[in-house]
This record gives C-alpha cells, structure tokens and sequence, in this order.
C-alpha cells in the first residue's frame, strides 16, 4: 500500500473544505448580502475573527498543498529522489498535518463560541445594538420564539446559526482529516525507513 496515494486524497477533500469554509466565514460579513452592517461595524466579535477564512481556510490550505504534492507512485523516494527515502515526504506531511489541526480547532472553536453568544443585532426593547441572546449559553437555539427579538439585520438569527454551524461541521471535517493523515504519515514514514533499510542490506 502506497501511503501517499492516501495523502492525495485527504489533500483534495481539504482543499475543497478550506474553501467552503472561506465563502461561508466571507458571507458572514454580509448579512441578507447586504454590506452596510460591515461598513457600520454592526458586526458580532466572533463574526470578525476570520477563523473560516484564516483558521479553517488559508492554514488548512497549507497541509492541503502538501498531501497533493506528494507522489502517487513514489512510495520509496522523497519528492522523486529515491535516496531520499520515503519517510522524508511523509514526516514532512505530519508537520503540515499539525498547522491544518491548529487552523480546525481554531475555527471550531470560534463557530462554537459565536453559537453560543448569539447574533449582535438592534432591538426595539433595549433601541440599542446588543447581544440579546449572550446570557442564554446558546439555550437560544432551541427557542425560536425569540429570535424575533432581533429587528435588524432581518433574519440575523438564522443567518448567524445556518453560517456557523456549517463552518462548526466543516472545521471538525478538516480537523479530523488532518489527525488521520497525522498517522497515515506516521505509518508512511515508518515504512520508508524499512524499505529504505531493505535497500542497504540488499547492496
């Protein structure tokens, strides 16, 4: 079995996550798609900590160009240099695999905690842009009864909760991609040292 074949693959499904991710984190800074309440800064804090963009996007986009970099069919040798051996490549992957981890967990993270405090938004009881739902630890979600509460931007509720929770799903897919090529890599590496101490003892 050529461990780096695996890579690939784990590589293209990141590279697609990471994307996703980048859109939905962007659309979250244009509710309705409207872009008045970012000019305004009417905008909830966890919305502006770029975890889709820089967390789940550009930090998984770095492990992801690196499973894809690595060669199908060159299961004994280093980026095309036999000598090399095969642990070169693979080891080097797990180190990426660590920075995909990192950028996951810190877009879970971020989308868990923008789940739970809710939607910054204006309501007519409190004339005021606040945090209705922040004293609820995410109960809010279950109660939509209130989600009226917020006046404006219309359908923030909805659009905060439908956003975060698919950047949520997509940074726990990139995380556990990344811990699997942890010990995909870990196993390629180790075969790449046997193969190549295989070779020695052959000479």
């Amino acid at each position: 079995m050529c461990f780096g074949s695996c890579a690939r693959c784990i590589g293209y499904k990141l590279l697609i996550l990471a994307l996703l991710s980048i859109v939905a984190n962007i659309l979250l800074y244009f509710p309705n798609g409207e872009t008045r309440f970012a000019s305004e800064h009417h905008l909830g804090k966890y919305v502006e900590c770029l975890h889709g963009i820089l967390g789940g996007g550009f930090l998984v986009l770095i492990p992801a160009a690196v499973f894809i970099g690595l060669h199908n069919d060159d299961c004994c040798g280093c980026f095309g240099h036999e000598d090399c051996g095969k642990s070169c490549a693979m080891l080097s992957s797990v180190l990426a695999a660590f920075i995909g981890i990192l950028g996951s967990g810190y877009c879970i993270i971020i989308s868990a905690l923008g789940l739970s405090q809710g939607p910054y938004c204006f309501t007519h009881l409190e004339r005021n842009w606040i945090y209705p739902f922040s004293e609820s630890s995410g109960g809010y979600l279950f109660e939509y009864n209130k989600w009226s509460k917020c006046q404006e931007p219309q359908n923030i509720v909805q659009w905060n909760v439908t956003l975060f929770s698919i950047l949520l799903v997509l940074g726990g897919i990139e995380f556990i991609l990344c811990f699997i090529q942890i010990i995909n890599g870990i196993l390629g590496g180790l075969c790449g040292l046997c193969c190549s101490h295989e070779e020695v003892s052959h000479l």
